[in-house]
């Protein structure tokens, strides 16, 4: 099994959920965020002519659990809902999941997910 962490903007979300519900993968969780990549934040423009730095910025991780076979879809939903071909539209990580176990039956394995 396969974990797809993705950070993404927060106006983002209805489209990354809905691209994943149209390609069959319905469970998923979302966190809220702060932090910053190679665009280190955004530069405000204040009265005065004074301007300030946003230096983190609020994003959204969505995790989601898939079985191997199915990954690359998940890879493949949230990337084409979450672009918008700017900097700053988030990453995605993949990381191997040893176990699954669904707590109310104490099931276990890919079935979980």
């Amino acid at each position: 099994m396969k974990k797809i962490e993705a950070i993404i903007r927060p106006e983002k979300l209805d489209d990354v959920k809905n691209a994943l519900e149209e390609a069959g993968f319905l469970g998923l969780n979302i966190v809220h965020v702060t932090g910053r990549g190679v665009q280190k934040g955004i530069v405000h423009g204040g009265r005065g002519g004074e301007t300030y730095t946003v230096d983190m910025l609020p994003k959204l991780r969505i995790d989601v659990v898939a079985k191997d076979a199915d990954a690359e879809k998940v890879v493949e939903a949230i990337t084409n809902a979450a672009r918008t071909g700017n900097i700053g539209d988030g990453k995605i990580f993949i990381s191997t999941v040893d176990e699954a176990i669904r707590v109310r039956t104490g099931e276990r394995g890919e079935d979980v997910v």
